[in-house]
């Protein structure tokens, strides 16, 4: 079959993906081992000294190392309601969602993080469909790429019940830091009568309810009109506006080192 992306994406998904890789957490060294990575040449000069002196030395001379762990699941949320196909500098905003978030999880699986990847649309409330494009126990893969690449816009944005899934599925990872990251290209709307006031306070109260499960909750939105709605949903602090689409994937690693103090 033919790859998911074409040469120029693919350059700047890996662009994208080493500045993640930089921010990998460093390494914790720690001594006094019976076997380890490296000799500790202090720890040997000493027990040699001591079986000179007193015939007894420490055989505890090795030094280990092992990678800091941040202990966090990140949970990936994208809208892909039917108005990500509209263009923008001659692209579709569904297009440079699907490139970004491709470069995300590979960054991000890079970084040692849990990650999962889903994508959501609805048509009224009885039909809200999630797809899952990677789950948080499988690692990073052509797989995976190949089904943010096929994510296809659909119908409408009930935000607060895509919002509230996303937000089950991560309290049941037992990590100690939990991230719920939400990319959206407009407000939240739908047939029955989700738009306007009702939307945005629905979408707002799940914000709260994944923040009091104990989620960092943060948005990002592609609409050069968010200023007026989004802080609304994700409080202040809470959010980024990328008002240029074109601009998000290499706007993510700035984000995302800004988020988890990397």
């Amino acid at each position: 079959g033919t790859a998911p992306f074409d040469e120029a994406a693919r350059r700047r998904i890996r662009a994208v993906r080493r500045q993640f890789e930089a921010m990998r957490p460093g390494r914790v060294v720690t001594t006094g081992h019976r076997d380890g990575d490296e000799v500790d040449l202090d720890a040997t000069v000493r027990s040699r000294v001591g079986i000179a002196v007193s015939g007894e030395g420490s055989d505890r001379i090795w030094r280990q190392s092992r990678p800091v762990n941040r202990d966090l699941a990140v949970s990936i949320l994208l809208d892909i309601s039917r108005s990500t196909e509209s263009a923008v500098t001659g692209r579709a905003v569904i297009d440079i969602e699907r490139e970004a978030l491709a470069a995300l999880a590979w960054g991000l699986d890079a970084c040692g993080d849990q990650v999962a990847v889903q994508a959501f649309c609805s048509l009224k409330r009885d039909r809200v469909y999630v797809t899952t494009a990677k789950r948080f126990d499988e690692p990073m893969s052509a797989a995976v790429e190949a089904r943010i690449a096929a994510l296809t816009p659909r119908f409408y944005t009930r935000l607060g019940a895509g919002i509230r899934h996303a937000s089950a599925g991560l309290a049941a990872q037992g990590r100690r830091r939990r991230l719920l990251l939400v990319i959206t290209d407009g407000k939240p709307n739908d047939l029955d009568h989700y738009e306007g006031r009702h939307g945005i306070e629905d979408s707002a109260m799940a914000v709260r309810e994944a923040r009091r499960a104990g989620h960092a909750v943060f948005g990002i939105t592609v609409d050069r009109d968010g200023k007026s709605w989004f802080p609304r949903i994700f409080g202040q602090g809470g959010h980024a506006l990328v008002p240029h689409p074109d601009r998000l994937p290499e706007a993510l690693p700035q984000i995302y080192r800004q988020l988890v103090g990397a």
